[in-house]
């Protein structure tokens, strides 16, 4: 009997070794990971440079409090603050601590300049914005907060983009809007670009501030952020996940204007900038940042879209929609996500449910096209058996 507290629903499965698109399991089978730590290792396993790094960083430096100025933070802060609207970022160790950095700062922002009355915040159905407990009842999904009351209050939720049911939830109380722009446990629902500029368009109006959730789409879409090509600028993005290729990382990315609030003793973390999470970061950067890296995100996530959208058409009573852009995809099912997923399993791929009876597709962003290939393979194969 496992003494590992019963929270996942685990598989009758364990792996060794992972090497970019692949994980091998002790019995030495190889699985074509479309999972990767779910959207988490955006390089792959083990990359070549993401493992010299942290090995060279581990023999100089783990850990040190944020009492002291860390050179790794204060380049990886630059960088992405060169490459992004943010003025300022602080540094966590996952999404959902980034998420809770996010509404902290909401608040704060609005009590510094004298309207501490302004601290709701509207979010929406079918969200998802971590486990603690903020963020539970941020999303305020039943099944999630099931037996975990009472409720946190401070948050008024809203139907998915719905720009009239927002204007009617905005009264004096209210901080920000925080949405994911790519909603991925809800069954990778993109908020569309014409919405986004809608969503910054109330703000303005209300003078209450955007928050966009990032953790799961940033890097993924073949753009830095999956809101860029809006070309709307939001005031607090918390991004995680990919960040750190698969070492705990996250960030919440601000503007100058938000951050007066954030003052020494506001808000901190004890492991959130360590030095070797910090390498982590930076050396995926290096990799994201190469000449054309992104465009090539872009190609992939078309030449994907092409092959599942042939098997959608050959098959149109099993897969419904096509969700998704660059390398962040959904397979909305009309047969139960559960089973193709074990089926898909059987045939040594694995991918990842969601909301909506959807199938979520992570494939590292280094991935071939002849990877992608054996993807789309492995999806038909299903399909025929489950027709």
């Amino acid at each position: 009997m496992s003494s590992v507290l019963g929270t996942y629903a685990r598989k009758p499965v364990s792996f060794k070794e992972g090497k970019g698109t692949y994980l091998f399991a002790e019995n030495g089978d190889k699985y074509l990971d479309f999972v990767q730590g779910i959207a988490v290792n955006v390089l792959g396993h083990c990359h070549e440079h993401l493992v010299k790094t942290i090995q060279e960083q581990s023999k100089k430096l783990w850990h040190i409090s944020n009492a002291f100025v860390i050179p790794e933070q204060e380049k990886l802060a630059k960088r992405l603050t060169n490459n992004t609207f943010a003025d300022f970022v602080c540094f966590q160790n996952s999404g959902t601590e980034a998420t809770e950095a996010s509404i902290k700062i909401a608040r704060k922002y609005f009590h510094k300049i004298g309207k501490p009355e302004k601290n709701r915040i509207i979010t929406f159905e079918g969200s998802f914005h971590g486990r603690t407990l903020a963020a539970l009842f941020a999303a305020n999904n039943p099944k999630h907060i099931e037996g975990f009351g009472p409720k946190v209050d401070g948050f008024d939720q809203v139907p998915f983009a719905d720009h009239e049911a927002i204007k009617k939830a905005i009264n004096k109380n209210t901080a920000a809007i925080m949405i994911e722009t790519i909603m991925g446990e809800g069954g990778i629902k993109m908020v569309p670009d014409f919405c986004l500029k809608g969503l910054r368009e109330i703000c303005d109006e209300h003078e209450i501030l955007l928050i966009l959730d990032e953790v799961q789409s940033a890097y993924r879409t073949g753009d830095f952020f999956a809101f860029e090509k809006s070309g709307i600028t939001p005031d607090i993005v918390p991004i995680a996940k990919g960040i750190g290729g698969g070492f705990p990382l996250g960030a919440c990315l601000v503007t100058k204007k938000v951050s007066v609030g954030m003052t020494a003793g506001t808000h901190g973390s004890t492991f959130g900038g360590n030095p070797l999470a910090m390498a982590a970061g930076n050396a995926v950067l290096d990799i994201i940042f190469e000449k054309d890296f992104l465009k090539n995100v872009k190609e992939k996530g078309n030449y994907f879209d092409d092959g599942l959208n042939k098997i959608k058409t050959k098959y149109p009573k099993i897969i419904g929609e096509i969700r998704g852009i660059g390398l962040i995809k959904g397979l909305k099912m009309l047969v139960d996500n559960v089973e193709f997923i074990k089926k898909l399993m059987n045939h040594k791929m694995l991918t990842v449910k969601a909301e909506e009876n959807v199938i979520r597709l992570f494939p590292p962003l280094i991935v071939e096209n002849k990877e992608l290939d054996e993807a789309i393979n492995k999806i038909e194969k299903v399909c025929k058996e489950m027709s």
